[in-house]
């Protein structure tokens, strides 16, 4: 990713990012002064600034942190981080939940307010029309909406919302090598992917301790703060041509008309962007993905969505060995008790990435078989 080169034309100023996850917590050293509690409406503010499981406050500082105080660096630390909660599968005590704003609501929220981007790093097995209506209407508000597609595919491989909606850009996870994660779910309704392993992550909500984690979860925050450093850049941008720009450079050795299920158009690459001051993005009213949202979402095998599925929403972070979190995910245990772990974005998960032809191994079909 070459972070430190790209922050010399671009470090995310004058970009806001909502981040609808857990909550997130705005005294960690790496968050003092990026979020942005106080513009969050009162309706949908309960517990905003309050994360239960640890998982929005990693994605915040994945996309906006500062690295002050050993913490952790994101990749746009000139970002500014608008955080909204929700009732996930973590949140037990039915108090909480009752208080809490589900999904539909702080998408709406999120539409309404100048955030320019949306995080949503989590996933359901099943389609909600309220969560749906919420995504079309932030779409008709501008906003560039990413989601993470899920952690399943070594179960089922479930569809995965709401990345699977019209105008979400659904994320997958990629590996050291530029492959796709075991983990990530797969179907006609991944669009790209970014690293989403071995990518520092608060262990819990004591945050205490940071552990190494993976999921799709990191991998759709790298790539809402690789969207955020693009439009910093071109503020005159819509979110089609910011799109469309980062889908133009991804990493891929297929046709870009022939996306992966699996990586989408590709690995996420703003530096190709961030490097060409005329970079031209194409037209400001055109959507980029206007094929996939025309066209059914299917899983790798074809199959449509079931009516009957559930509707139960978790964080996309996947599993790895160690320390089990309230949703019976795992992170590792060696882990940096002290916060001493200076993590600039990409640099620990993707230092031996290089995003070009040979790096992607994957096994591919047309999107709309």
């Amino acid at each position: 990713m070459k972070a430190d080169e790209m922050w010399k034309v671009s470090t995310g100023k004058g970009v806001k990012v909502a981040v609808i996850d857990t909550g997130v917590n705005p005294d960690t050293s790496s968050l003092k002064g990026q979020v942005l509690t106080d513009e969050v409406p009162q309706a949908v503010a309960y517990g905003a600034a309050e994360d239960y499981t640890g998982h929005g406050t990693t994605m915040a500082e994945l996309i906006a942190g500062t690295g002050a105080g050993d913490g952790l660096k994101g990749l746009a630390p000139g970002v500014k981080i608008v955080p909204y909660r929700i009732t996930l599968d973590e949140l037990k005590d039915k108090t909480e939940r009752k208080k809490t704003a589900n999904s539909a609501q702080a998408i709406r929220s999120a539409a309404d307010s100048d955030a320019k981007i949306i995080n949503m790093s989590f996933s359901s097995p099943g389609d909600n029309a309220e969560e749906a209506a919420a995504i079309k209407y932030a779409q008709s508000r501008g906003k560039l909406m990413f989601a993470g597609v899920g952690n399943d595919a070594e179960k089922k491989s479930p569809i995965g919302y709401p990345a699977a909606y019209p105008y979400v850009v659904g994320v997958s996870a990629s590996d050291e090598n530029g492959t796709v994660a075991k983990f990530s779910q797969y179907g006609n309704y991944v669009d790209l992917a970014s690293p989403g392993i071995d990518v520092p992550s608060w262990c819990d909500e004591t945050f205490r301790s940071y552990c190494a984690g993976k999921g799709t979860s990191q991998a759709t925050a790298i790539a809402s703060a690789s969207a955020a450093l693009v439009w910093s850049a071109h503020p005159t941008w819509t979110a089609n041509q910011v799109l469309a720009s980062l889908i133009d450079t991804a990493g891929r050795d297929w046709a870009k008309d022939d996306p992966s299920t699996y990586l989408g158009y590709g690995l996420i690459r703003p530096r190709m962007v961030l490097e060409k001051s005329d970079f031209n993005p194409g037209p400001a009213n055109t959507d980029p993905l206007a094929k996939e949202n025309a066209t059914g979402v299917t899983d790798e095998a074809g199959n449509s969505p079931s009516a009957s599925a559930a509707t139960s929403s978790q964080p996309s972070k996947g599993t790895s060995d160690g320390q089990t979190s309230a949703a019976g995910s795992t992170s590792d245990a060696s882990n940096t008790s002290d916060n001493t772990t200076t993590w600039v974005a990409l640099g620990a998960a993707a230092a031996v990435l290089v995003i070009g032809g040979g790096a992607f191994a994957v096994i591919r079909s047309r999107r709309g078989a």
